[in-house]
């Protein structure tokens, strides 16, 4: 387990149930500052529930989804706050929040965690800029007093225009779609979509990037524009969760692995230590427990 210090997510016990299956058991994980951690395992693992968790998508059957905002100090708040049966608190320089009592919307808005699907949730219809414009919807809301300032045309309202409008067109030159910024997003190729809707997602000003399968249908070129992409955010000092069955990704980009198998935890530490777990091994192949050391050392061999 990483420094208190070091932890920006603190996943505790979590456990979710749907009926009498089990989808993930008693998991337990952290998250460092700036780190990219991925969350690995065969299909059916039970990796996109534990989002749906983290994210507010779902209400755990058991746990603490702890994240802190601001200085590490923060998180001596936490056995107060969660006692206090409130959702978050503000202590020493810093804030905590409990995922596990807030619905998804205010894991999106207070929190600041952000997230993209599986499957590309952009407006097909809309143009490239106006998807990054959408994300920054909440703040011109607040910058127009809920329509009246810009209705009336208050300069301050303006300004916070402008401001959007440069800030998505600074993501557009990022992700290498500047030219492309008054096509409908619908049109663009499947790659660049992705790249897209990770900008989108950092527009909301997130301390949190939720990733589910970003490179799921990218050919080697447009995996390799993406892992760029992921490193440079990640240089900025945001922290990345990933879900991913692309292992060149994985391995190529993540500071931390965490690996499940049937909701369990199999694994947890750096990529080197994880490619080499033999219970890692066996899962990804689907061999029973006792056939665990020999699949191992065939694949070593």
């Amino acid at each position: 387990m990483p420094e208190a210090a070091d932890i920006l997510l603190s996943v505790e016990h979590l456990t979710m149930r749907f009926g009498g299956l089990v989808a993930v058991d008693d998991l337990s994980f952290a998250a460092r500052q700036g780190d990219i951690t991925a969350l690995i395992g065969p299909n059916g693992a039970g990796k996109t529930t534990v989002f749906n968790c983290i994210t507010g998508f779902y209400k755990p059957s058991e746990g603490r989804l702890a994240l802190r905002h601001g200085e590490a100090s923060a998180w001596s708040a936490l056995e107060t706050l969660t006692a206090g049966g409130k959702r978050s608190r503000k202590a020493d320089g810093g804030a905590l929040f409990l995922l596990e009592r807030m619905p998804d919307y205010l894991v999106a808005q207070q929190a600041r965690v952000a997230r993209t699907f599986q499957n590309i949730r952009l407006f097909p219809g809309m143009t490239v800029l106006e998807n990054l414009m959408v994300a920054q919807h909440n703040r011109l809301m607040l910058a127009s007093g809920y329509t009246l300032l810009g209705v009336l045309g208050f300069p301050s309202y303006g300004a916070a225009e402008r401001a959007a409008v440069e800030r998505a067109r600074f993501w557009l030159d990022r992700i290498g779609l500047t030219a492309r910024a008054d096509d409908p997003a619908g049109d663009l190729p499947y790659g660049a979509q992705r790249r897209l809707e990770i900008a989108r997602a950092m527009l909301t000003d997130p301390v949190l990037l939720c990733l589910d399968e970003p490179a799921a249908g990218l050919n080697p070129r447009e995996s390799a524009e993406l892992n760029e992409l992921l490193l440079s955010i990640r240089a900025d000092g945001l922290s990345i969760l990933l879900i991913e069955h692309d292992m060149s990704v994985v391995m190529q980009i993540s500071d931390h692995i965490v690996v499940l198998d049937y909701g369990v935890k199999i694994a947890d530490g750096a990529p080197a230590v994880v490619r080499n777990d033999e219970k890692v091994i066996a899962a990804y192949l689907g061999v029973d427990d006792e056939d665990v050391a020999r699949v191992a050392a065939e694949v070593r061999a």
